[in-house]
C-alpha cells in the first residue's frame, strides 16, 4: 500500500523547481484523483495547458494522493517563489489558509471554496444556474417522469446542484420524480467510480432514465452504468459528452479552466487581486454543451427551453434557488 512520505514529496517538488530557480512562475496543486480524473481536475487541467500555449509559460504542477500532502506542497511552491499558487478544490481551503498566512507576499488562488485572507483570490460557482438547466433537459427527455442524482461528498456546494437541478426539473413536469443519492461523507466519496456505478443502478432499477453525477471521478462510474443500461447520463465540471457518445445527454461545465487561466494570466499581466470571484451562467462561469456527441438527443424544444431558461436566469426573470445563502431546498 502507498504510505505518505514527507521526504519524497520535497524531493519530487524539488525537481520541478531544479532548472527554472526562484522566480515567479504559477503553479497548481490538484485535488485528490489526478488531473485526468476525467472532470474537475481535468478542467483546471485544460485551463492550465490554455495559458500554456497561449503565453509559452512554465506551469509547475502537482497532484495529490491524500489531502495530508496539501500544506506541504502549497508551502514547497510558494518557498521557491511560484506566484500564483492555485489550489483546487475545497478540501484544500484549511491548508491554503494557513500557507497563505505564511507567506503574506505571495499570490495565491483557490476554485470552489472561500479562503478569506488577503493574499488570496477565491473562485466560487453558481453551480445552481447550471443544475437548473440540467434538470430542465432531463425532463424534458425522461419517459418515465422519473430522474436521477447521483452526488459526491455531502457538502453545501453539492446541496446545491441538487436543488437546482430539482427545480429545474420541476419547471417543466410538476410531478416529476427525482431520485437522489450521496456517496459518502469525505472527499474519498468523489474518486469511486465503482461506488458510483452501484448508486446509479440502484436509481435505474427505481425507474430513473435520465441521471445526472456531480461527484467527480466517481462519476465517471455513474456514466458507466447508465450507458450501459441504456438510460441517459449527465456530465458535469467538464464536457463528458464524449465519453459515451449518444448516451450523455448534455454536460454542464462549470468554468474551471476559465478560473485558472484567469488566475494565471492576470498574474502574468500584474492585476492579480485577492478577494472573492463568483461565475454563473451569466458571466460563463456555469454553461451546458451541445456538440456532435449529443446532438441527437437534444430537440429543437430542449434546445430553444434551454436557451430561454440560460436568458431567464441571466437576465433575473427566473431566480435558482441557492441552499448555501437562502437556506433548505424548498423543492
Amino acid at each position: 500500500m502507498w504510505r505518505f512520505n514527507s521526504r519524497l514529496l520535497l524531493a519530487v517538488l524539488a525537481v520541478g523547481f531544479s532548472a527554472a530557480g526562484a522566480f515567479a512562475e504559477p503553479a497548481i496543486v490538484y485535488s485528490v484523483g489526478g488531473k485526468f480524473d476525467g472532470s474537475f481536475n481535468e478542467s483546471a487541467f485544460a485551463g492550465v495547458e490554455r495559458f500554456r500555449k497561449e503565453t509559452g509559460e512554465t506551469v509547475r504542477e502537482f497532484e495529490l494522493e491524500r489531502d495530508a500532502q496539501s500544506v506541504q506542497a502549497l508551502r514547497n511552491f510558494a518557498s521557491r517563489g511560484a506566484e500564483p499558487v492555485v489550489a483546487i478544490g475545497f478540501n484544500q481551503a484549511n491548508a491554503l489558509g494557513q500557507v497563505a498566512s505564511s507567506f503574506p507576499e505571495s499570490d495565491f488562488a483557490i476554485v470552489d471554496m472561500v479562503v478569506e485572507q488577503p493574499n488570496v483570490r477565491s473562485y466560487v460557482f453558481k453551480e445552481q444556474e447550471g443544475a437548473y438547466i440540467a434538470g430542465l433537459l432531463a425532463a424534458m427527455a425522461s419517459k418515465n417522469g422519473t430522474i436521477g442524482f447521483v452526488g459526491g461528498m455531502d457538502i453545501p456546494i453539492i446541496r446545491r446542484f441538487l436543488c437546482g437541478y430539482k427545480q429545474g426539473a420541476l419547471s417543466v413536469d410538476a410531478d416529476v420524480r427525482v431520485l437522489f443519492n450521496m456517496t459518502g461523507d469525505t472527499p474519498a466519496a468523489f474518486a469511486d467510480p465503482v461506488r458510483g456505478g452501484e448508486l446509479a443502478a440502484g436509481q435505474i432499477q427505481r425507474g430513473a432514465d435520465v441521471i445526472i453525477q456531480a461527484a467527480g471521478g466517481t462519476g465517471i462510474g455513474v456514466l458507466q452504468k447508465a450507458a450501459d443500461a441504456g438510460v441517459l447520463g449527465i456530465g458535469t465540471d467538464s464536457n463528458q459528452n464524449g465519453l459515451h457518445p449518444g448516451k450523455v445527454l448534455t454536460s454542464i461545465r462549470k468554468r474551471v479552466d476559465n478560473a485558472v487561466y484567469d488566475s494565471f494570466k492576470s498574474a502574468k499581466e500584474g492585476r492579480f487581486k485577492p478577494g472573492i470571484q463568483v461565475l454563473g451562467v451569466a458571466d460563463g462561469g456555469m454553461d451546458w454543451v451541445l456538440d456532435e456527441n449529443n446532438k441527437g438527443l437534444i430537440t429543437d424544444e430542449m434546445k430553444a427551453a434551454a436557451e430561454a431558461a440560460v436568458a431567464g436566469i441571466s437576465d433575473g426573470s427566473i431566480t435558482v434557488h441557492d441552499v448555501v445563502s437562502e437556506g433548505e431546498c424548498p423543492f
